[in-house]
């Protein structure tokens, strides 16, 4: 499988002259504003990553789904300050030892080490993985999340950015939360965010079969395309019922007036 997205990620971070400027060490403020303004003209003109998507469905309301969309390379770098407040919350949830899963640049980890915490940065793209440790990350692993094998156990999982699609699908969730018992300590708990899309049909979803929260995307960058990867968005209630069956307790911690909300499952 090309690495599409880490091959962006690497780019602007090399691009950007890393995370430290001449004579000194810099803030996570001073890390994104450099990196935005040394990369701008080139994302302006041929550097872009592109998002494909498609529904699963095959339903007539699929045409609400924007094919390609832009995104933007530079919300992987975000300092701590720049994180929205969902994110903030989703931070001061966590404890102990810490997996930050799909950690994409590392924002998240580097964040929670000026915490003071004890954060691994889980991340399946070799490029990725290693503008992580260039970052500064002291814990990387590079590793698919459902191969770890549980013998380390931590705290806290810790998926930002709808890191929980890495689901894929409605199925796929309730063997990510059995996973998710394998990697955590009795007490560790979950902490994610997603988004209910039925926006895009109206807000009225099609019928089952299938959900329509389960998309294919497909990355490209450079004339280069990844390999089609399933990925999920799920609703409160539907996650609700799902976390209750596999045994969890769900809290929400957040959401807004854009159906994007951040649970807490123990």
């Amino acid at each position: 499988m090309k690495d599409v997205l880490g091959q962006a990620i690497s780019d602007y971070y090399q691009k950007a002259g890393g995370d430290k400027p001449p004579g000194g060490k810099s803030t996570g403020a001073e890390n994104g504003a450099a990196a935005e303004k040394s990369t701008r003209a080139a994302t302006s003109r041929r550097d872009k990553l592109w998002v494909h998507t498609s529904s699963t469905l095959g339903w007539p309301g699929d045409k609400r789904i924007h094919p390609r969309e832009e995104m933007p390379v530079k919300i992987y770098f975000r300092s701590m300050e720049e994180m929205p407040e969902l994110e903030w919350i989703a931070l001061q949830q966590c404890r102990g030892r810490i997996l930050d899963i799909g950690a994409g640049a590392g924002s998240h980890a580097l964040a929670l080490q000026q915490l003071d915490q004890d954060v691994t940065a889980l991340e399946i793209s070799p490029l990725a993985s290693e503008v992580i440790n260039a970052r500064g990350v002291k814990k990387v692993l590079c590793q698919d999340v459902f191969q770890l094998a549980g013998r380390k156990k931590y705290d806290t999982l810790l998926l930002m950015m709808n890191g929980i699609g890495l689901a894929g699908t409605v199925e796929g969730l309730h063997t990510f939360l059995r996973k998710a018992r394998v990697l955590l300590r009795p007490g560790g708990h979950l902490v994610f965010d997603s988004s209910d899309i039925s926006y895009l049909y109206g807000g009225t979803p099609p019928p089952p079969p299938g959900y329509y929260g389960e998309l294919l995307y497909r990355y490209e960058y450079r004339r280069q395309l990844s390999d089609p990867f399933n990925w999920l968005f799920i609703d409160r209630k539907t996650l609700a019922d799902i976390t209750a069956a596999e045994g969890w307790q769900m809290e929400l911690l957040y959401e807004d007036a854009n159906d994007q909300f951040l649970v807490k499952c123990t």
